[in-house]
């Protein structure tokens, strides 16, 4: 069952609507306004509410379709945009306070693509603090919660846009990913979320977290609407020099598959192991069998590397953001604590005051493993980790079209939970970083509801991870989509629905 046949339209829905004439984009916007005050009230999961600019932007879509312009593939589907895109004079925090009141001077690349093909941005969306976090609670506005238990977190460190779609306020939203920042909140929130091979999508007003690592990514309700939003934001982009140098793509037609026969999907032993929850394992073995019904071929495989990931991209990770973070010292950007000892006291000040706790300890630990006398120790070590496991990859398509898995280990945890241990929450991407450090298209889809270890009355969402090889997300969304049609996940919704 689509998202589509809800009483929420999905953005393909709500687009086919407005051409034919039963609701005007202006409509359309105005309910979207209420339901994100409401969400927002309830979740904390935006920043920044674009309500006038919205309207505006409405009044135009509907002006132009009377004047038969022809519509674009977003036409009137209201997006919201998370905390770190550049949109022109609207403020780009990263869910931090030394960016607090800093409003983007130009519009990202994508952000163009989407309002070029008819969306509507609403708002900016809540996050961890510069993309560091797996929780959401690293904002320096206050945590998200999850839209299915407001006890629990929503995953990060795009878990206002997860929340933003979970909770119907949106049918789409933005997100980044560095090391699962889509995927994770994604599987925690029971949506679609996609991350796009590296360099597919360009990162051309994407603020940096980790610049080999960095991507733009989609959450939504279906298929299909995963699918359209990747297809307007592809594509080569002279401004971004690791942008892929390739056409957009057409992935809407894989949203059709119903059978997968001949497919060969990957199960590698690592990811169905020690440290994954008994509720996600049933609910993964459960997909593989329904995926199994469908056509395709179960195999296995292996990742000999994959253990290796996290400390890995922990290293890698933390090394590009102490370089990307540096631009942050009060001279240029954001805020400027005052002080009387000079420019490099002021550094120091602005920094303190500005960064909350992960992220210093993640710039710390970055600026150590570049230092001289470590760089090879370390960083140069886990570059030859990151290769390896390309590799692994490499070999395990050999055999296989598509690896499937969870996309975490576990369902939505508690706030709070994991806020004393670094190392338990950065587990939490146990399962995403590998894909991201290969540079690999990877999407999370809606699996069903396993119950939570701490409490028997919870029942959670689960997500299926699916990694494609380099640019086979059209493969990727093929097999989601034959998984959608197959099973009732997508439509499934929080309990108490919070964006009404």
């Amino acid at each position: 069952m689509s998202a589509a046949d809800t009483d929420a339209p999905d953005a393909c829905a709500l687009r086919a609507a407005v051409l034919a004439g039963e609701r005007s984009v202006t409509d359309v916007v105005e309910e979207t306004l209420v339901r994100v005050d409401a969400a927002d009230a309830a979740l904390n999961a935006f920043l920044v509410h674009l309500h006038d600019r919205a309207r505006a932007r409405a009044a135009e879509l509907d002006r132009r379709l009377a004047a038969g312009e022809a519509p674009g593939p977003l036409f009137g589907v209201p997006v919201a945009i998370k905390a770190n895109m550049a949109l022109r004079g609207v403020e780009a925090n990263c869910g931090s306070r030394i960016l607090a009141g800093w409003r983007a001077p130009y519009t990202a690349t994508f952000l163009e693509r989407l309002e070029d093909a008819g969306a509507v941005i609403v708002a900016t969306t809540n996050m961890d603090e510069f993309a560091m976090g797996s929780s959401n609670e690293n904002s320096a506005f206050g945590a998200v919660r999850n839209p299915w238990d407001t006890a629990r977190t929503p995953g990060g460190s795009s878990g206002g846009s997860a929340a933003a779609v979970a909770s119907r306020a949106v049918p789409l939203a933005l997100g980044s990913d560095t090391g699962g920042s889509v995927r994770q909140p994604a599987a925690l929130c029971g949506v679609f979320g996609l991350k796009p091979s590296y360099g597919r999508i360009t990162r051309h007003g994407l603020i940096a977290f980790g610049s080999s690592l960095d991507q733009v990514g989609v959450f939504a309700r279906s298929t299909r609407d995963v699918a359209r939003t990747f297809d307007v934001l592809a594509g080569a982009d002279a401004l971004d020099s690791t942008c892929l140098d390739l056409p957009a793509p057409n992935t809407s037609t894989s949203t059709g598959t119903e059978r997968l026969d001949g497919l060969r999907i990957g199960v590698p032993e690592e990811v169905l192991g020690e440290g994954v929850e008994e509720g996600v394992r049933e609910r993964i073995r459960e997909a593989l069998a329904v995926l199994e019904g469908l056509g395709a071929e179960i195999v296995p495989v292996r990742l000999p590397t994959h253990a290796h990931a996290i400390p890995a991209y922990y290293v890698v990770a933390t090394a590009e953001a102490s370089s990307n973070l540096a631009r942050y010292d009060g001279g240029t950007y954001g805020m400027r604590e005052p002080s009387s000892g000079g420019l490099q006291a002021m550094y120091a000040a602005t920094r303190e005051a500005g960064f909350g706790a992960e992220v210093k300890r993640r710039v710390l630990l970055g600026t150590y493993v570049l230092s001289a006398g470590y760089h090879e120790r370390w960083y140069g070590r886990a570059l030859r980790v990151r290769t390896l496991l390309r590799r692994d990859y490499e070999r395990a398509f050999e055999g296989c079209d598509v690896i499937a898995g969870p996309t975490a280990p576990g369902v939505a945890f508690a706030l709070g939970a994991r806020s004393a241990d670094p190392l338990a929450m950065y587990l939490s991407d146990v399962m995403t970083v590998p894909a991201s450090l290969a540079g690999l298209p990877a999407l999370s889809v809606p699996a069903g509801l396993a119950l939570a270890p701490d409490d028997a009355a919870a029942r959670l969402p689960v997500g299926l991870q699916l990694v494609g090889p380099q640019l086979a997300e059209e493969r990727l969304i093929a097999v989601a989509a034959a998984f959608e049609h197959a099973t009732t996940h997508a439509g499934l919704r929080p309990p108490q629905e919070v964006a009404r």
